[in-house]
């Protein structure tokens, strides 16, 4: 896809002028007559998202109103891109600070976003020149960063199965200049990585721990682990098929990873950074694991499968246990791990969990400030009572209908130590409905906020060299 945007302002450039509802009156009153009867005519109220193409006298758009909220809101100019005529090019007219430019901007290119791998796209998206004090650098990386996410994502499983994944990671490492490597199949037994093993053994295309790493080794160690569950059919507790028919994102926590791990290199941000994915397929063979199995872990914790259909945690707790053996700085992991998640918080806010008071509220700090909301829940450590089993060190899944979400995040722990911070997101990785800047399909939550949380954490170091 073109850049959506432009250097500077030719000829054909429309001004775009925001305009908060609230202040609606007060601009109508600079106004002259005619341009007061024509948005009188269109019935612009100024509403968010709202927009009125106004003609010059020689018949041609002159200028565009939209419609903003107060502040600056990363969407406000996001639905833009495809409702404005391509023919023309669009310029801001608004004295934006330097935040909000780079906002505006990011929304302008996340709006232009389109799936086109097996359709083209129906329209081409309107151009914008950049905003004068927009960080271009940190728009394109973020931008590019999240269509990766969505691409991976939104790509059917027959066409992002284990070995396609890890060749996305490979084709990342590979430009990014990291240390890319891959186990695969049994080799994973051999180099003790049961669980992962032992979910995607079912499967055709075998699993994989995909790890690669990048950055001076003497650098803060940050370690990002995603889930990689390309396609899951809910293995022997088979999924009925409603609940089955969006599960190539399943595979969501790895695009993730991969989304962030490619803003942070991009931004050559001063850590040695740490990245893997479990990838597997969770399918149905006479080989399949089954509830009530007993299986082992890297660290040696033995579990009892509660349910086929809770395969992320059982993979994650592989990757998660070689991440602390490193004794990194920070371990983030991203997942689409469980329906309670969505129940508790529905689709469009992710769950954290974090063993860490100051690693959490950073974390919300800049979820805030980036408009990339997530919420907290507890490690709510009473229970653990629920996930005790009779046969083994514990259950994957419990005994109680309750705190889905919380009682997977607790099993996860076991397998951090309590002196590495860590973070945990239970995501959708998906808009069920379209709105501006995000189309139905994936979606990259909470990256942007991790992103700058570890910019800010650890960027300080760069600077004082």
């Amino acid at each position: 896809m073109p850049s959506p945007f432009l250097a500077s302002a030719g000829a054909a450039t429309v001004p775009i002028e925001p305009i908060e509802r609230n202040r609606l009156a007060a601009w109508l009153g600079r106004q002259s007559a005619a341009l007061k009867s024509w948005v009188a005519s269109t019935g612009f109220k100024a509403e968010a998202g709202s927009i009125s193409l106004v003609p010059g006298a020689n018949g041609r758009l002159a200028r565009v109103l939209v419609g903003t909220e107060p502040g600056e809101d990363l969407w406000a100019f996001a639905g833009l891109p495809t409702t404005l005529p391509a023919a023309n090019s669009y310029a801001i007219m608004a004295d934006l600070k330097p935040e909000a430019a780079t906002r505006a901007a990011l929304g302008w290119a996340l709006g232009s976003y389109a799936f086109t791998r097996y359709k083209k796209a129906t329209a081409t998206p309107a151009r914008l020149v950049w905003p004068a004090r927009a960080d271009r650098a940190r728009v394109t990386r973020e931008a590019a960063a999240i269509a990766m996410a969505r691409d991976l994502i939104n790509t059917p499983a027959a066409d992002m199965g284990p070995s396609h994944l890890a060749e996305a990671a490979r084709a990342l490492a590979r430009r990014r200049g990291a240390r890319f490597s891959v186990i695969v199949g049994d080799e994973l037994l051999r180099r003790n990585y049961p669980s992962i093993h032992a979910v995607g053994r079912a499967a055709a295309n075998k699993p994989r721990l995909i790890d690669f790493t990048w950055g001076n080794p003497r650098d803060p160690k940050v370690t990002l682990v995603g889930k990689g569950v390309c396609f899951d059919s809910g293995g022997l507790d088979i999924k009925p098929s409603s609940n089955m028919l969006l599960m190539k994102k399943d595979m969501g926590g790895g695009a993730h990873v991969l989304g962030l791990a490619d803003m942070i290199m991009g931004a050559r941000l001063p850590v040695r950074l740490r990245v893997m994915v479990p990838a597997v397929e969770n399918m149905i063979a006479g080989n399949a694991y089954r509830p009530m199995d007993i299986i082992r872990t890297r660290k040696g914790i033995t579990v009892e499968i509660g349910n086929t259909d809770a395969e992320g945690r059982i993979i994650l707790c592989d990757a998660l246990a070689e991440a602390a053996g490193e004794k990194p700085e920070m371990i983030v992991d991203f997942a689409t791990l469980t329906g309670a998640a969505r129940v508790a918080l529905g689709p469009d806010l992710p769950v954290l969990f974090s063993n860490s008071d100051k690693l959490a509220g950073d974390l919300l700090r800049h979820g805030e400030a980036e408009g990339d909301q997530l919420w907290r829940l507890p490690l709510w450590q009473p229970y653990r009572k629920m996930m005790e089993s009779k046969a083994a060190d514990t259950s994957s899944t419990g005994n109680s209908p309750h705190a889905g979400s919380i009682t997977a995040a607790l099993y996860l722990e076991l397998f951090v130590e309590k002196d590495i911070p860590w973070a945990h997101f239970d995501i959708m990785a998906w808009n069920s409905h379209a709105r501006p800047g995000r189309p139905e399909g994936g979606e990259a939550q909470a990256i942007r906020a991790v992103y700058a949380m570890i910019a800010e954490r650890f960027g300080a170091k760069r600077r004082r060299r």
